[in-house]
């Protein structure tokens, strides 16, 4: 009679422990769902923030070529301060894109991290590992392109048309 408690015994230990494997590997591919779809939601965040701080910028440059006069500047003082907003703007778009890029390391390492967890539970070959020469296919590469360009532009334009005006 002992003989056969403990065959059921095992067998229900057994299956305790594998319901419990099962619920550590649901809840871990959930959490890791979040991460990527939190990573996904911070380059618009990050992009409303650079669009903000941006218009800032440029709203003070604007406003200091303008008003310079009745501020009584200095045309030195003036360039020495528009030259100021631009690397405060570089070092905007500098932030924003390093975030980006972080961001694109933490993705593809959590990608990976769905892969082999989906390996293990559904099987092989069941979700492939993401391929980093589909860059080209991300939101996150036009955002960092879309943000150089910005900067660039705004320091061309500030460089080559606005500062040879003050004198």
């Amino acid at each position: 009679m002992l003989e056969n408690n403990q065959p059921d015994s095992n067998q229900d230990d057994n299956q305790n422990k594998t319901d419990i494997v099962q619920e550590f590997y649901l809840e871990r591919y959930k959490y890791i769902l979040q991460q990527i779809h939190s990573l996904n939601e911070n380059v618009h965040k990050y992009l409303t923030l650079f669009q903000a701080l941006a218009t800032a910028v440029t709203t003070a440059g604007v406003a200091l070529f303008v008003g310079r006069q009745q501020l009584n500047l200095t045309p030195e003082i003036t360039k020495t301060a528009i030259q100021g907003l631009l690397g405060l703007l570089i070092i905007l778009a500098a932030f924003v894109v390093f975030s980006i890029v972080a961001g694109i390391f933490s993705w593809l390492d959590y990608r990976s991290e769905e892969v082999e967890l989906l390996n293990k539970v559904i099987g092989v070959g069941f979700r492939r590992q993401p391929r980093k020469m589909n860059f080209w296919r991300w939101q996150e590469t036009y955002t960092i392109l879309f943000v150089l360009l910005v900067v660039t532009a705004i320091i061309i334009y500030v460089q080559g048309q606005i500062v040879p005006l003050i004198k």
